[in-house]
């Protein structure tokens, strides 16, 4: 197996090559940038086979994958932060019309003020449009998830988001494990679907319907979501026979004796799992719960991994905030535990604006939280501490 030093960017690029995609389309914003140069820069030399388009923004870069994807064309593009904001609209039209796009969005800050720190709310602000959302926390995993996801989209029908924080893992090396074409090919063959378009077959797609058939769309769609973990599982099964890697719903650590258990997702999970036996000085069992696919809410792992007769409080780590809520990470747990087994407080770390998670800082957060003992939803900001 061959190793190499690359930014998660690089690993992202790569992944998009040896998955033999036909059509990316690419335009630039920091910190996603170097993952379409890396693209281009393949496409130039002539190692990139596909079909490498520049156009003049993210809404443009959608619409074009979404006609090329009724083409029956492997496609990709990659954003980030304001840029997967103006992909909003078609964002909603990629998954209503059920085609199997990978996007990868690196983690930025939304504006206003300008920010390039890794905040996790441009990601999390399109969780309601119907695209499965895995959330990477190394390299490797960035390279992985990105291959895995061509696999599940096209299986599926359900496009699909991969995420990881900007900075943090775009640009920071790591050594990573190269699968050769053989293995992809293998895991990933060509696409399994003729196009919808077709000159010999004239129709309209999408056109104005009622509110009936509207509301059966949605169900349907809403059906197959609920599948998805199901179907995650069953590819990795695949992926661990060919790649020797495998990823779970949810990553797990020290949870069998944890009496507080740590939840994040991303990056800031490496941080916890490094430090996880030295905080509070060891005198505290602590366990960590990494959130990896997002959307859908793998609900039945979580809860079957948390369901521990020793746990009594679960501390959030969250990178984003929802205005007036609090953490969105926070609400999906509150709202996943709600009448189950847990009758514990859920706490909140909050690091919105992408404030850096030491261990130090982590130390800090968990003291403060220690006194808050009836204060349900307390949020301690990192930035107070």
């Amino acid at each position: 197996m061959e190793r190499k030093l690359m930014n998660g960017n690089q690993a992202a690029a790569l992944a998009v090559k040896l998955s033999r995609v036909q059509v990316v389309c690419a335009y630039p914003i920091t910190p996603q940038t170097s993952l379409v140069e890396n693209i281009a820069d393949m496409w130039a030399r002539g190692t990139f086979p596909g079909e490498y388009v520049s156009v003049e923004s993210e809404y443009s870069a959608m619409s074009y994958l979404i006609g090329a994807s009724y083409a029956g064309a492997r496609t990709f593009t990659a954003t980030s932060c304001q840029g997967l904001a103006y992909m909003h609209e078609l964002l909603h039209w990629a998954a209503g019309a059920r085609l199997p796009i990978v996007l990868v969005n690196v983690n930025r800050a939304m504006g206003a003020p300008w920010s390039l720190e890794p905040d996790q709310l441009d990601s999390l602000s399109q969780r309601d449009t119907g695209w499965v959302q895995f959330y990477c926390a190394n390299v490797q995993e960035i390279m992985d998830t990105v291959l895995f996801s061509f696999r599940l989209v096209e299986q599926t029908r359900i496009p699909c988001m991969v995420v990881y924080d900007g900075f943090v893992l775009s640009h920071t090396y790591e050594v990573v494990e190269l699968p050769n074409q053989e293995q992809v090919d293998a895991f990933l063959p060509s696409p399994p679907s003729q196009g919808a378009f077709h000159p010999s077959r004239p129709q309209t797609i999408q056109a104005v319907t009622d509110s009936r058939y509207l509301s059966r769309v949605l169900q349907e769609r809403h059906l197959s979501m609920i599948k998805v973990p199901g179907v995650v599982k069953e590819i990795d099964l695949e992926f661990q026979e060919i790649f020797g890697r495998s990823y779970p719903l949810a990553e797990a650590a020290g949870l069998e004796e944890a009496e507080t258990v740590i939840v994040t997702a991303g990056s800031l999970a490496q941080t916890v799992k490094s430090t996880l036996y030295s905080l509070n000085g060891g005198k505290e069992k602590l366990g960590l719960l990494r959130l990896r696919l997002f959307r859908p809410l793998p609900g039945d792992e979580i809860a079957s991994l948390l369901s521990r007769p020793g746990l009594k409080r679960i501390v959030v780590i969250d990178r984003n905030v929802s205005a007036g809520t609090g953490g969105i990470f926070a609400q999906e747990l509150r709202a996943l535990l709600q009448g189950t087994f847990y009758r514990g407080e859920i706490y909140e770390l909050n690091l919105a604006g992408g404030v850096d998670l030491t261990p130090e800082l982590l130390n800090k957060g968990l003291q403060a939280l220690a006194g808050k003992s009836g204060s349900r939803g307390k949020i301690i900001w990192g930035v107070d501490l």
